[in-house]
């Protein structure tokens, strides 16, 4: 089959099916929207007889309307010229009561009727997920034409799904030794528990100027890999929710000569690789597997997602199986289609798709550079090169040496060179900001921009991520600015600016700082001991809940979890070490919330009994 980048065979099966006028005697109840409809007509016949006999009304009857007024509900698209089947003429009018009725009665609004048309199932022309034939297996065929894969599956209950068929195929049997990234999401504990595995945590590297968790280093792999030569593969998360990461190629080699396959959960990197100023994506490093939420930092429907494997180390048939277990069996084509349209956008445009984006990114960097009291967070070697880019050529020597303190934070080039191990690479389009005086931490500047219309990613203790993509534009790189100029003068304090570790300890008033979204363990353990996982809950009578200052040394009985974003501190069976139990006393202290834990005041903590 001749693949054809410009088409979006899924999404035109819709249109088609919309545009047929063929009456449903299949699912879904609501038949197309007519539930609604039907009761919509109703109240406007009702409605309108009603107005029509005050005098008001009978005299704006009476008076024509402009043609640019009257708007017919046919859903063609300007930019597309397809044409949908009229539901109905209505004028500017009855769209305003048909709104108001959307708001306050039974009738959802007119775009969410007109969605409802193209909400189908598996019917002829339609294909089905799980046994693709035709226009699903054409879609995904174009997938993985424009990410590089050798096949792509649609997801359409996000990475999460990606991430549990993944562990259910390469975990082929209980007890199954997997090797996993402590930092993962919950969904990857999630599947090692449905897939009754032992897992192998790997401590991530931590960047040593933001003190933040990036991913494991090729030592820490290479001593696991060397320690566990039965693990069934190797699962890494890239990039962090900063965007941060380094390059997977020397990981992925690691893996390959021990036989193992790489599992990459690279949900917010659906755009990696797409673009020169974009970091490359988890399939060019050799990547077997790769998760991706297309709606994440593409344009679908939010739990569009997206799974690409490559290579003969990941059983196919296994995985086509697994898919259809963790995935629902009536799948939503709105979903599946809005992944159809995505790539389309993407294949048709390549590289230009992100013009928009990046530039309002550029606005966005070269305003802030304006505003010194508000740090953006970048690799070391990013930095280096940006000011290189910034002076002439005669100057560099000189300006370098004068920007070293400030800019690289006192690091001698030794430390900069293992700095650029670990991470080497920023997506552009998570700008990763912090108050340079220390004044403001990461969750007050984020309810400082939310109070000027700006909402954040997310926050922790230090950093704000303000999340752009392919949709953002310059209005919006202006409109933060101003914030972020706005807020400069609502907090204006007299002081000098602050490094990273400067500002989290000035904030925190001590010499560490620690953040909800990065959990790692000392640096003198590179893995851990093998934890085993399953559906089997603890019994009780084996258990005992003490004082959270006593449970150092013992054998954890719960899983604990700070959120956001849901990344396991402690793992249930494993081992509570002085140095975790005081992270947790700290975090519990500042008022984080757990997740999974018997005691939400974590005054105290469930463990397992002394045999």
């Amino acid at each position: 089959m001749k693949l054809e980048s410009h088409r979006a065979p899924l999404y035109e099966a819709l249109l088609a099916y919309r545009d047929s006028g063929q009456r449903s005697f299949h699912v879904p109840g609501h038949k197309n929207g007519q539930v609604y409809r039907a009761s919509l007509q109703k109240e406007r016949s009702t409605h309108f007889v009603d107005q029509a006999t005050s005098d008001n009304e009978s005299q704006l009857e009476r008076e024509p309307l402009e043609q640019s007024q009257l708007h017919m509900v046919t859903g063609e698209h300007v930019a597309t010229g397809e044409r949908q089947e009229p539901l109905q003429h209505t004028t500017l009018r009855e769209e305003k009561y048909q709104e108001e009725q959307s708001q306050s009665n039974i009738v959802p609004t007119r775009a969410f009727l007109e969605m409802m048309r193209m909400d189908v199932t598996e019917i002829s022309g339609t294909d089905d997920l799980h046994h693709p034939e035709g226009v699903i297996l054409e879609a995904q065929q174009l997938a993985a034409d424009c990410y590089g894969a050798e096949e792509s599956f649609f997801l359409v209950g996000g990475s999460t799904a990606g991430n549990l068929s993944l562990l259910l195929t390469v975990c082929d049997e209980p007890g199954s030794i997997v090797l996993v990234q402590r930092n993962v999401h919950k969904s990857v504990i999630h599947g090692l528990m449905l897939a009754g595995a032992k897992a192998v945590f790997l401590e991530p590297w931590v960047d040593p100027t933001s003190g933040l968790a990036v991913m494991p280093s090729v030592k820490t792999v290479q001593a696991a890999v060397q320690a566990y030569p039965e693990a069934k593969g190797l699962l890494v998360t890239l990039p962090n929710y900063y965007g941060m990461g380094a390059d997977l190629t020397p990981i992925a080699r690691i893996c390959h000569k021990a036989g193992m396959p790489l599992l990459v959960d690279e949900a917010h990197g659906a755009h990696y690789g797409q673009h020169p100023e974009l970091p490359a994506s988890a399939l060019s490093c050799g990547a077997d597997g790769v998760v991706q939420s297309t709606h994440k930092m593409l344009s679908a429907f939010t739990m569009g997602a997206m799974l690409h494997v490559q290579g003969t180390r990941i059983n196919r048939s296994l995985l086509r199986q697994r898919l259809a277990m963790v995935q629902s069996s009536s799948p939503s084509y709105p979903v599946m289609a809005s992944l159809d349209l995505a790539r389309r956008l993407l294949h048709v445009q390549g590289a230009q798709t992100f013009t928009a984006g990046l530039a309002a990114v550029s606005i966005f960097k070269r305003g802030l550079a304006e505003l010194p009291r508000f740090r953006l967070l970048q690799p070391a070697v990013l930095q280096q090169q940006e000011l290189s880019a910034e002076v002439e050529p005669a100057d560099q020597t000189a300006h370098a040496s004068a920007a070293q303190p400030e800019q690289m934070h006192g690091q001698s080039a030794a430390e900069l060179g293992h700095a650029a191990a670990g991470y080497t690479a920023q997506d552009p389009f998570k700008a990763v900001i912090y108050d340079g005086l220390g004044i403001l931490s990461g969750y007050g500047l984020q309810q400082q921009l939310e109070a000027r219309g700006c909402i954040p990613e997310m926050s922790d203790e230090q950093y704000v991520v303000l999340l752009f993509s392919l949709g953002s534009t310059e209005e919006d790189a202006q409109h933060v600015l101003q914030a972020l100029q706005d807020i400069s003068s609502a907090f204006a304090v007299e002081g000098d600016l602050l490094s990273p570790e400067e500002s989290g300890e000035h904030m925190r008033g001590e010499k560490h700082y620690i953040s909800t979204w990065n959990n790692f363990q000392e640096k003198a353990t590179y893995y851990s001991e093998p934890i085993p996982f399953s559906l089997q809950p603890i019994r009780e009578e084996h258990t005992i809940v003490i004082p959270i200052n006593e449970c150092a040394g013992r054998r954890s009985a719960e899983m604990v979890i700070p959120y956001p974003p849901g990344i396991p501190l402690v793992y249930p069976g494993e081992h509570i070490s002085p140095t975790i139990l005081a992270r947790i006393q700290l975090l519990r202290d500042e008022g984080a919330k757990f997740h999974s834990v018997t005691d939400a005041s974590l005054q105290t903590m469930k463990v397992m009994k002394n045999e």
